[in-house]
């Protein structure tokens, strides 16, 4: 039994140290509550910024608290290793997300799964930038 605890732990994601924190499979807090939230995204790094296409816009929670607090942390592959990094979150209402995904498409091959499956299943889509701190 306790080694399948143990186990079972292994796999359960970290608590957020703060109350806004994203990853690339991710973490944004709460704002009811105060506790923080993550939210799976794609991976969109190009270069210092991270690309997220909201499928729900802003009635999205992680939009919502990124309303409230643009500073958020994503947690990106590093080599080997995951790293956090810091950064602040800008909602670009006037940019548009069918152009942004095919620009992401280009840019991270990867993605074009992901961005498939937020056209198909997003009701108000929003691009948002987060510029990570260097």
């Amino acid at each position: 039994m306790e080694k399948r605890l143990h186990s079972e732990r292994r796999w359960c994601w970290p608590r957020a140290r703060n109350k806004n924190e994203t990853s690339h499979c991710s973490r944004l807090a709460e704002i009811k509550s105060g506790k923080a939230r993550r939210t799976p995204v794609g991976n969109g790094r190009v270069g210092n910024e991270f690309w997220i296409v909201a499928e729900h816009g802003r009635k999205a929670g992680y939009v919502l608290n990124i309303e409230s607090n643009s500073r958020v942390r994503v947690k990106l592959r590093d080599g080997l290793r995951m790293r956090w990094y810091s950064g602040a979150a800008h909602l670009l209402p006037d940019d548009d997300p069918r152009g942004r995904q095919r620009w992401l498409a280009e840019k991270l091959p990867g993605s074009a799964g992901n961005a498939a499956a937020v056209r198909l299943f997003g009701t108000q889509l929003l691009p948002i930038r987060i510029d990570l701190d260097t």
